[in-house]
């Protein structure tokens, strides 16, 4: 299946750095620069299913080429730069269209074509594991540009100093949520939050990310790695350090990049610990938020990530054997110098021991409680979506949005709150009503 073409409208030499980068990733991108060129464009070609638009530097121009985007029968989503303190007010009110996406400078080529690669998926309905290893075939040979260089920004050395955070979901008991709480919260960072997400299923005994997000017998991390031992004794040159758990990950249609460590806990041999922790803290190049669903264990891999990780979250149920497993772990992460990384979600916070008493027998507050609604996640998982995507407007599901602003709270203490951040779950109206009433707001 041909790649889709995606517009972009970037001022020089920007233009034509973005251009050369995505089209080394598989995508036909093709240079606008004005509104009658955008037109002729959309008249002579249909298949042009993105536009990636300045609405910083030249916002009258961007208010002029929007609406060609959705005339004549078209809606063709639109990934617009806009200014930090911008996006910081799109909240409740906002407007747009919910296929719509916005992003700000600085930003990493790597990232933007991710979130291109994303937005084509859910645009198109395209099988996202075969259209993500397309992409991630020819970006990984690009010799374009550094993955960490920024556009627009400080460049390479600030962005390889903060780059993303590695969040945990560990309880040493099982059954308490971590899964439930993974999916949710990664979801929510990806689509709520407009962070770049990738969920890593650490747990290669009792696992199950892949199968809730209805992905079929994904890549995984330990098959990755067997080929490129396979192919190196095979005198092919092949060197697989050169690649990143990003170009193994499958993208889930809600943008969420899916990582899964072994397809049986009987083919984990390759999954030597420090590499993998290098691995995952390689990833955070590449990401946001990387979140790291573990098996309940203390075992070498678990002890190798904890030390990776920036927050530890754990999922206690208000039950007597799961709040003691939760103050066992506390014991541990005080020897391993650990503890002033943990936070307490309460899971099914509505029954049994209440939220303080949690808290207070534990000794670790709490960043969030979350509801009990089963069923809503069953059946969120029957169809292979997170309940983000199944069920937007469930209370429980308020409760996940309530998570997500704390975590991105306390692994950004200094950036203050991003409650602001865009919801693509909330926006409607036309798109300059959004601008005038935001930029009424900034000046």
């Amino acid at each position: 299946m041909p790649r889709a073409a995606v517009a972009v409208v970037l001022p020089h030499p920007e233009s034509v750095t973005v251009c050369r980068y995505l089209a080394d990733a598989g995508f036909e991108a093709i240079p606008v620069e004005s509104a009658d060129e955008l037109a002729r464009l959309l008249g002579s070609r249909d298949d042009v299913h993105l536009a990636i638009i300045d609405g910083e530097t030249d916002l009258d121009r961007a208010l002029e080429m929007y609406p060609l985007l959705h005339d004549g029968g078209r809606d063709i989503a639109t990934l617009m730069l806009v200014l930090p303190r911008t996006l910081g007010r799109m909240g409740a009110g906002s407007a747009g269209t919910a296929r719509d996406e916005y992003f700000t400078r600085p930003y990493a080529l790597e990232s933007l074509r991710w979130r291109v690669e994303a937005m084509l998926i859910r645009v198109e309905n395209w099988p996202a594991d075969g259209l993500a290893r397309t992409a991630l075939a020819s970006s990984a040979e690009s010799p374009i540009i550094e993955e960490q260089t920024l556009i627009g920004g400080q460049g390479q050395a600030e962005a390889s100093r903060t780059g993303g955070k590695i969040v945990i979901v560990f309880n040493p008991k099982g059954g308490v949520g971590k899964t439930t709480i993974s999916i949710s919260v990664g979801a929510m960072l990806q689509m709520r939050k407009g962070q770049r997400v990738l969920l890593v299923d650490c747990d290669t005994i009792t696992g199950h990310i892949a199968q809730s997000l209805g992905l079929e017998r994904p890549r995984t991390l330990a098959d990755a790695w067997r080929e490129s031992a396979i192919l190196g004794a095979a005198g092919s040159g092949t060197v697989f350090a050169a690649k990143s758990v990003a170009e193994i990950a499958t993208v889930h249609g809600s943008g969420v990049g899916v990582l899964v460590m072994a397809e049986s806990p009987l083919h984990t041999e390759i999954l030597d610990p420090k590499r993998v922790a290098d691995a995952i803290g390689e990833a955070r190049a590449s990401y946001d938020y990387v979140i790291l669903d573990m098996h309940p264990d203390y075992g070498p891999l678990n002890q190798a990530l904890f030390n990776q990780a920036d927050r530890i979250l754990i999922p206690v149920t208000p039950d007597v054997p799961c709040i003691r497993a939760a103050v066992q772990f506390r014991e541990i992460a005080e020897e391993l110098n650990l503890r002033d990384r943990l936070s307490l979600v309460i899971n099914r916070a509505n029954s049994g021991v209440s939220a303080s008493d949690v808290e207070r027998v534990v000794s670790l507050p709490a960043l969030a409680r979350i509801r009990s609604a089963g069923m809503l996640f069953v059946r969120a998982a029957d169809e292979g979506k997170s309940a983000v995507e199944r069920f937007p407007t469930a209370k429980v599901v308020d409760d996940i949005d309530r998570l997500a602003d704390r975590l991105i709270e306390v692994t950004h203490p200094n950036a203050g709150t991003r409650q602001g951040l865009l919801s693509r779950g909330r926006i409607g109206g036309s798109f300059k009503g959004l601008f005038d009433r935001i930029m009424a707001q900034v000046s």
